[in-house]
């Protein structure tokens, strides 16, 4: 039961994390100009490539791929419709 408590605690520990991660990414997105967010847009297309092409290679579980792709179809969505907070 120890093993268990251990790891519902660790998961807990890292969605914490996750979300904190998330609000900071969307706060620097929402202050990026249009411009750098279109670069950013596309360094992270081949970034996320690249992370795909290692967990098809990795031991992980299908939940964790579909978790990837979900989230980076999610945040590549935004990067594109976030509004610009610096533009006048």
């Amino acid at each position: 039961m120890k093993n268990l408590q251990d790891a519902t605690e660790k998961i807990c520990d890292l969605k914490g994390s996750l979300v904190a991660l998330d609000a900071l990414v969307t706060a620097l997105l929402r202050e990026m100009p249009a411009d750098s967010r279109a670069a950013l847009a596309r360094s992270f297309a081949v970034n996320a490539e690249v992370a795909r092409t290692v967990l098809l290679h990795a031991t992980v579980s299908d939940v964790t791929v579909a978790a990837f792709e979900r989230d980076v179809s999610r945040m590549s969505t935004f990067i594109a419709q976030v509004p610009d907070s610096t533009a006048s």
